[in-house]
């Protein structure tokens, strides 16, 4: 009887968490929500990229609210997303804006090259930067939710090295994330009001296993004499 009502507990709570975070995702990512449902995203696209690293805190504090509920935290999501906000709003923001840019670049150059000659050589190099931008965009979010003091230099350092070695686990987030944005596109009002959340969670869970090498390193036994 006991263990039924915690099994009840816990679905509750997880539905609880669930939806309370698709709100603070939205309200987080308001900038670009309001961009989405207002403007046609083929010509807005510098607005999206201006607007996304103002929705960066959000989503890191999104992350650090999935990690204390994996940790067995389902209480104080609100005093959670709050604090991991304020934790993280410069390092999330510098992060993102440096990808943006880094994003802009490569894209501009691929349009460049498309229809050329030079294209057959440079558009798969140019797709290949542009993914592993992206996958390393992403884990430097999770692990800035994680350790929101750690310097970018390193992040940017670890996430990149993680991204390549783990690239069946990059993979995995990536495709999940591709999955998002098609019910987004498709069906914004259960994407942001249900999906949301656990798809995110999915992205979570594999990317903190991916970075687990640089957010949990081994620690060594003390020697005994």
């Amino acid at each position: 009887m006991r263990s039924r009502h915690h099994t009840i507990t816990a679905v509750f709570d997880g539905f609880y968490v669930a939806l309370v975070t698709n709100l603070l995702l939205v309200l987080g990512c308001l900038p670009l929500v309001t961009l989405m449902f207002t403007t046609e995203a083929a010509r807005s696209w510098p607005l999206y990229a201006l607007t996304a690293p103002l929705c960066a805190p959000g989503l890191c504090a999104v992350f650090a609210v999935m990690s204390a509920y994996s940790a067995g935290d389902s209480g104080g999501v609100l005093r959670t997303y709050g604090r991991a906000w304020r934790a993280t709003a410069r390092p999330a923001m510098l992060w993102t804006a440096a990808a943006m840019a880094a994003l802009v670049v490569l894209a501009v150059d691929a349009r460049a090259a498309w229809g050329h000659r030079v294209g057959a050589l440079a558009l798969p190099v140019l797709a290949t930067l542009i993914v592993l931008t992206i996958a390393t965009t992403l884990l430097g979010l999770v692990t800035l939710a994680d350790r929101p003091t750690a310097r970018l230099r390193d992040v940017a350092r670890a996430c990149l090295y993680l991204a390549v070695r783990r690239w069946y686990l990059t993979a995995v987030s990536l495709l999940v994330l591709v999955l998002l944005a098609q019910i987004l596109a498709a069906r914004p009002a259960i994407a942001l009001g249900l999906a949301a959340a656990p798809l995110l969670y999915v992205v979570w869970a594999n990317s903190r296993f991916t970075m687990r090498a640089a957010l949990d390193p081994p620690t060594t036994a003390p020697q005994t004499t």
